[in-house]
């Protein structure tokens, strides 16, 4: 508690002054925290003085607060590149980052518990930068952060805004919040980028990148392979699965989920517990995206057979607790997506249900399982909307690998159903596919432009 309020004296972070009368004061608290590693170890007690930004008003304390972050496909995309250009990535963490950025609105913050002066004990502290809690915070943050890298020879992404690069030198930097994964081809750049981030702020230099966001990322010789078993083994003992029987497949064959009204209730607040830990999973795991999502459907009103379904999915999970994405070296760089439709799948109101997967070389970098807001009139309708749904994802990662110097134009989109196919070649549109909806058709001009 010491050292952060000392680090508050050195940053020049606040200043005691009385209370103007058209203003008040906003609550602060600490927070106490033991940081872990990727094995659980608790590496460092923490402790945070916060502000009790729930008591902020739009347009009072602050305007706007809408600050960019990373995607989960960004940093899978990012991984994958660092793979196949066999480069090391490195992380780094900011000590107290918010701390470092100016606000503009003018801020008051109560005295921290346990550390009011007792000559002033009236008197408020005027906030010069970010505290943590501040509604404001994170974007003030990412704007000096950003300033800098720019200052110092980076460019931004033009898809992704947390994607800073040194266009000439091969160097890459992606920012989530307070950490800072980065790499380059030459390793003196990467050292490089070290210092002048040392040079600005207090850095703890984390060395490989090896945790990140709950994600396990080994880096070996041979590829990249990422994976969550640690989250695994925590929401097994977290739901007291951790002795449980096993099982080799995600849910019962030929037994859909229903809605099973005559079933018994179960705990409402126990169930949305286990899909939103399982839905965290889904960053690594394809594998159980299909059953938790059909899983989550029914989180208003579970029943026992949902509930049953669900700890399935816990005890396959028990036998299959290591699986992850593997992104080998010595794979092609080439973009390749998959789609795929039933038609009517759903026994509940007879909607189809859509997969997609999007490949770099045999690098998976994203996937989607939805199921249809329409019901599809015919099989071709089903798939043809469906590849217009993961076409736009191919749009994205078109996009985003223009910064990686990478122009991905006529990529290869699977499709296992032929007259979808022949509809996005035909230009003669005819009376017996007029019921798919005009939206979906934009497709036929991106076949046309040659981007697929």
């Amino acid at each position: 508690m010491h050292d952060e309020l000392l680090q508050f004296k050195l940053l020049k972070f606040w200043t005691l002054v009385d209370l103007p009368r058209d203003k008040w004061a906003i609550g602060t608290k600490w927070v106490f925290r033991n940081k872990k590693d990727e094995r659980g170890i608790v590496v460092k007690n923490k402790a945070r003085l916060v502000a009790q930004g729930h008591t902020q008003e739009e347009g009072i304390d602050y305007d706007e607060v809408f600050t960019l972050v990373a995607r989960i496909e960004a940093i899978r995309l990012f991984l994958a590149y660092a793979s196949f250009k066999d480069f090391v990535v490195y992380q780094m963490d900011v000590k107290s980052a918010f701390h470092y950025a100016k606000i503009e609105e003018e801020v008051y913050v109560c005295q921290p518990p346990g550390f009011e002066d007792p000559n002033f004990s009236y008197k408020v502290y005027k906030v010069e930068k970010a505290l943590y809690g501040l509604h404001q915070a994170p974007r003030a943050w990412y704007e000096t952060l950003s300033t800098y890298l720019l200052d110092n020879g980076f460019h931004r992404g033009q898809i992704d805004k947390t994607l800073f690069i040194k266009r000439q030198e091969d160097e890459l930097v992606q920012v989530y919040v307070d950490d800072i994964i980065f790499g380059s081809t030459k390793k003196e750049l990467s050292t490089e980028f070290e210092k002048l981030m040392h040079d600005k702020f207090q850095m703890s230099s984390m060395g490989e990148l090896s945790f990140f966001l709950g994600l396990q990322v080994q880096q070996k010789s041979d590829g990249i392979f990422i994976s969550q078993d640690k989250y695994v083994a925590e929401i097994l003992k977290k739901f007291d699965f951790a002795t449980i029987k096993t099982t080799s497949t995600l849910i019962e064959p030929n037994k859909a989920l229903i809605k099973d009204e005559e079933a018994e209730d179960v705990d409402v607040h126990l169930y949305k517990s286990m899909i939103g830990s399982l839905m965290y999973l889904t960053t690594s795991r394809m594998d159980i995206t299909f059953v938790v999502c059909a899983c989550a459907r029914f989180q208003v009103t579970p029943k026992t057979s949902h509930l049953h379904a669900v700890k399935r999915i816990f005890r396959y999970l028990k036998g299959q607790p290591k699986l992850g994405l593997w992104y080998p070296i010595d794979s092609p760089f080439d973009l390749e997506a998959f789609s795929n439709s039933d038609y009517a799948g759903a026994s509940l109101d007879r909607k189809s249900t859509t997969g997609g997967c999007q490949f770099l070389g045999k690098r998976l970098i994203s996937w989607q399982c939805k199921r249809k807001t329409i019901i599809a009139n015919s099989t071709t309708e089903a798939e043809y909307v469906a590849a217009v749904i993961y076409y736009r994802q191919v749009l994205w990662i078109q996009n985003q690998m223009l910064d990686y110097w990478f122009n991905f134009m006529n990529t290869k989109i699977y499709i296992d159903n032929e007259s979808t196919i022949y509809s996005v070649k035909n230009t003669v549109f005819h009376t017996k596919t007029k019921h798919i909806e005009i939206r979906h058709h934009f497709i036929r001009d991106t076949y046309e432009k040659k981007l697929i």
